[in-house]
């Protein structure tokens, strides 16, 4: 299986990169955004597309999609500014959705926040959380990837984001309870959450949010029911 990833040179794909980068079966194409990046991915010999989500077509998307067969998207603005929110987090993702759409690859896996949904809007309005246009963004970028597209989907909701060194281990559930501040888990751990959704067709539109804990990845995933 062949992945476009979008977001390639985010925290979260680099450690992707690093653990596909042998794997007998998972092929990855990083998209990056400048010339500067393509050093990293061609030491682990993984192929490169120079395109940039705000300001390439879909059309240009859809060209590199014609020889993948699935879709990550690892990307987000980053606290560059609520405009780059919208135009990467939201619009962005949706961009590449229709991308896969047209170019006819099925399999889409969305990484998002940790808690999207009108009740967590809610919550960050009222307490006028810095957070507030992220969450929607993703929210929205989540429901259209579930009601407007007929892609194989599944979405990733990782609980907030340490550089710690990956345990293996981790927690899923359909709505975790208790402060995102104690629901951490290393970026290491999401990358290889992604890699065991890549390779179980059982996570096949399914959504779950995922933190430290003490079962195996491998084996969480497989357990979704």
């Amino acid at each position: 299986m062949k992945i476009l990833v979008v977001g390639a040179n985010g925290k979260v794909a680099r450690h992707f990169a690093d653990q596909i980068k042998e794997h007998p079966l998972l092929q990855e194409k990083a998209v990056i955004r400048n010339e500067e990046q393509i050093p990293f991915f061609s030491e682990r010999k993984i192929e490169t597309v120079l395109l940039d989500i705000v300001n390439n077509s879909i059309e240009e998307f859809a060209a590199a999609m014609k020889d993948v067969d699935a879709v990550v998207f690892s990307a987000g603005a980053g606290g560059k500014g609520l405009d780059k929110t919208i135009m990467i987090d939201l619009d962005g993702a949706i961009k590449i959705m229709t991308a896969a759409e047209i170019a006819g690859v099925k399999r889409f896996v969305m990484v998002s926040t940790f808690k999207t949904g009108r009740k967590e809007i809610t919550r960050e309005i009222k307490e006028n959380s810095s957070l507030t246009v992220y969450t929607i963004a993703k929210n929205y970028a989540d429901e259209w990837l579930k009601h407007r597209t007929n892609l194989d989907w599944t979405i990733i909701h990782p609980g907030s984001l340490t550089n710690e060194v990956g345990t293996g281990k981790i927690k899923l559930a359909d709505n975790l309870t208790g402060e995102l501040e104690k629901n951490t888990i290393p970026r290491e751990d999401v990358a290889t959450v992604i890699l065991a959704t890549l390779e179980n067709g059982v996570t096949i539109g399914k959504e779950f949010e995922v933190v430290s804990g003490d079962s195996s990845v491998f084996e969480a995933i497989k357990g979704l029911n």
